[in-house]
């Protein structure tokens, strides 16, 4: 293959750093614009909300109700974040926007050390500019900070690994790389190690490259492990006994073998999401598959060809679990990064030329899409939300091609990474663009104009009969009365009966002995009861929900 060594003074470092002093205002500087949405933003800032209000850091409860879904470690981030910065949609997403950002980080930084400066900005830029990345790194869920342990993990692994590396700093490296695997578990649970160990077992057995197994530092690597992970696992047990059924059974065998969790899909499912997720990189995607099959050298440890593992594991695991939500296949990105960023360090300017026109296109159809806005309203999604969504995609487009533009004068010129920064910060300001233009949307999926509008005073008892806005308990800042309404909360009501209300008849009774209520339902549940003649005066609506109050 003939590779090409690009002139890093043809683009200063300080304007590399520059350019990522603009990416970071960037990229933090929009989080707290938008309204938080139902259900994942909304449930994970309730339930950090929740551990700070109530001081108890051991026992995550959702709405005043036990959940045992997921470890508590993003619940305690959130609530310090909210301690620092007030009860507000910036604090609620700090921790998945800086978990985005240091995995960018990491990225730049493995590179650099494994294949030089040069290698470090472009696996950075890839990283910090795919649409997957950028976008689940401004909203609040699980996998962001999950997939910033496991790139811990990964990369830590990858330095330790190093023949150069010295006894000393590789035990460093892979007890950094354990601490990452701990974070992983604390994040979301036991895929935290079980990512990890296989694809260092699948790498094996595939290459029959077993040297580096000597080299893990097992026993202390453990140790360390578990005095991370075991004291919360081991006190929240004690605590609650029926924590670790729940935990390790259902939330983990149950839900990858079955169906249960109703987020089933076909096997091709994470497909459109890879391929849509890798703007504007993905036409580097059969290279870089190229590439990690590729034997270098005499390394006791391939290092290409254990990250097309840890990609390709990630996605089939994933596309083959009986629960799929797009964000699983988050944690294969860093290994892609790392892999276009080692590719293109090697390529001529010229190469990246080609590459352009896919994610030109792509936004260019975004462009004419969004003059036909009028063509996705329905009766729960009016125009009015469709609209300021269309003009900032049609503006972000824009912005697209003015940044593709430069980047083809860049490659003109061979300026190979200043040519990847302008595509990646095009990438990252039309993403922000589209997302804050997103914000009349989320309206619809959020509480927060209800509860501005309505403002509720403290002894106003509030219910949710029949379904459940995660939104609700969060701009309240106080838990809502679940009426008839069970899906995740069947663990948390069968421990604290006395906490919901099973059934219609219940909160009839209830209602009717309340001094000063509100109840939000839908609107065939607000028929039902006003056939029944239960007292009730309607104070907001909308096409997906309405609020009552007690005369």
């Amino acid at each position: 293959m003939t590779t090409y060594t690009f002139d890093t003074a043809a683009t200063p470092t300080r304007h590399a750093w520059f350019a990522w002093l603009v990416f970071a205002v960037i990229w933090f500087g929009s989080i707290g614009h938008n309204t938080l949405i139902s259900p994942d933003e909304g449930r994970y800032a309730t339930l950090s909300l929740g551990m700070l209000q109530s001081g108890d850091w051991l026992s995550p409860r959702l709405n005043g109700l036990l959940y045992f879904e997921k470890p508590a470690l993003p619940y305690w981030l959130g609530a310090i974040s909210f301690k620092l910065f007030g009860i507000t949609e910036f604090a609620a997403r700090l921790w998945p926007a800086l978990a985005g950002f240091l995995s960018i980080g990491m990225v730049g930084l493995t590179a650099r050390r494994l294949w030089g400066s040069d290698a470090g900005h472009l696996a950075a830029m890839i990283m910090g500019s795919s649409s997957w990345v950028m976008l689940n790194s401004h909203f609040l869920n699980l996998d962001t900070g999950l997939t910033c342990f496991l790139t811990m993990t990964l990369c830590a692994f990858l330095l330790a690994q190093r023949e150069d590396a010295g006894r000393s700093e590789r035990r460093g490296w892979m007890w950094l790389s354990w601490a990452g695997m701990a974070g992983a578990i604390l994040c979301k649970g036991l895929i935290g190690i079980a990512i990890p160990g296989a694809v260092l077992v699948f790498y094996s057995l595939l290459f029959r490259q077993f040297a580096f197994w000597r080299r893990l530092h097992l026993i202390s690597g453990i140790i360390l492990l578990l005095a991370l992970t075991a004291p919360w696992l081991v006190l929240v047990s004690l605590k609650n006994p029926d924590f670790a059924r729940f935990f390790f059974i259902h939330e983990h065998v149950e839900r990858f073998l079955t169906t249960e969790h109703r987020r089933s899909g076909p096997i091709w499912y994470f497909v459109p999401f890879l391929l849509i997720g890798f703007m504007p990189w993905v036409t580097l995607l059969p290279a870089v598959l190229r590439q990690g099959m590729q034997r270098a050298g005499r390394e006791s440890l391939q290092r290409d060809r254990l990250l097309l593992v840890w990609a390709l594991f990630i996605f089939v695991f994933f596309s083959l679990s009986g629960s799929k939500l797009p964000s699983y296949i988050l944690p294969m990105f860093p290994a892609l990064a790392l892999l276009a960023g080692h590719y293109l360090s090697r390529q001529r300017p010229s190469v990246l030329m080609k590459h352009l026109l896919v994610p030109l296109l792509f936004w260019l159809a975004l462009l004419v899409t969004s003059f036909f806005s009028h063509r996705w309203v329905e009766a729960d999604v009016p125009l009015s939300a469709l609209q300021p969504l269309a003009r900032h995609i049609a503006l972000g487009a824009l912005v697209f091609v003015l940044g593709t533009a430069c980047a083809w004068r860049f490659l003109v010129l061979e300026r190979k990474t200043a040519a990847v920064i302008a595509l990646s910060l095009a990438s990252l300001s039309a993403l922000t663009l589209a997302m804050i233009g997103y914000n009349p949307y989320a309206q619809l999926k959020s509480s927060k104009e209800i509860v501005q509008r309505l403002q509720p005073t403290p002894d106003t008892e509030v219910f949710s009969v029949r379904s459940y806005d995660q939104t609700l308990p969060f701009y309240l800042q106080r838990p809502v009365t679940l009426v008839d309404y069970v899906d995740e909360f069947e663990l948390g009501e069968k421990i604290e009966p006395a906490k919901w209300i099973p059934t219609l008849d219940g909160f009839v009774l209830r209602w009717h002995g309340s001094h000063r209520a509100l109840a939000m339902m839908s609107a065939d549940t607000y028929q039902l009861l006003k056939a029944q003649g239960v007292p009730m005066r309607v104070v907001y609506s909308d096409p997906r929900r309405l609020v009552v109050a007690k005369p």
